[in-house]
């Protein structure tokens, strides 16, 4: 039997609707992202087995709705889910970061070993080793269940990169939207199998998913 793996964006912030880095910074859902987790939690209708979230408000709060009234399913904070620390770029929009740190910036997403950042974490590869070494713990921890992971669009990327060991580069080369849904398979030698990546089914079309890969 395989573990099966839900990686889960947080829902919209009015960040995310600005197109600003978020980072470490400690942003509350808009009513929209509310929404989209109501959809999300409808869809899932508490099948799956535990649910893990970062411990920033977004991110909790999503998966809050998700475990609705159904205290077997409270979530799990572990603060290693956290998002990427962008350090100087948070609270910039992507064309403010070009104009004021051109060569960081052309580095950021060029470099394919480290994708160096401006003070936070540092880097992509610091990110992806964490968010590695954080899914594959819970993943050992529950192995055969069907785990739920709410988390934040740049360290899910970066947790991806890690556990299939792509390298820095593919950061740059696909969005998750918000509320979308990453599934892994892991066998029970804990090879992975992407199932499914950026799943946003379970939101309408007048629910539009802004589609920020980052935060």
């Amino acid at each position: 039997m395989n573990t099966e793996l839900l990686l889960v964006r947080h829902g919209e912030t009015n960040w995310n609707i600005k197109g600003k880095f978020q980072g470490s910074h400690d942003i509350d859902l808009s009513e929209k992202g509310i929404l989209q987790a109501e959809f999300l939690k409808k869809e899932l209708n508490y099948n799956f087995d535990v649910i893990y979230s970062s411990p920033l408000v977004r991110a909790l709060k999503t998966a809050e709705i998700l475990s609705g009234n159904n205290t077997s399913l409270k979530p799990i904070v572990d603060n290693e889910l956290r998002e990427i620390n962008f350090g100087e770029w948070e609270g910039l929009t992507i064309e403010q970061i070009k104009a004021n740190y051109p060569v960081q910036y052309n580095e950021w997403i060029t470099d394919k070993i480290n994708g160096p950042l401006v003070g936070g974490d540092l880097s992509l590869r610091k990110a992806s080793i964490r968010a590695k070494n954080a899914i594959i713990k819970i993943v050992k921890t529950h192995k055969n269940k069907k785990i739920v992971i709410v988390s934040h669009g740049g360290i899910i990327k970066a947790g991806l990169i890690g556990i299939f060991d792509w390298d820095m580069s593919m950061y740059h080369k696909f969005r998750l939207g918000n509320t979308s849904v990453t599934k892994i398979a892991f066998s029970k030698n804990l090879h992975p199998l992407l199932m499914l990546l950026n799943g946003t089914s379970h939101i309408p079309q007048s629910c539009t998913v802004k589609s920020h890969s980052i935060n």
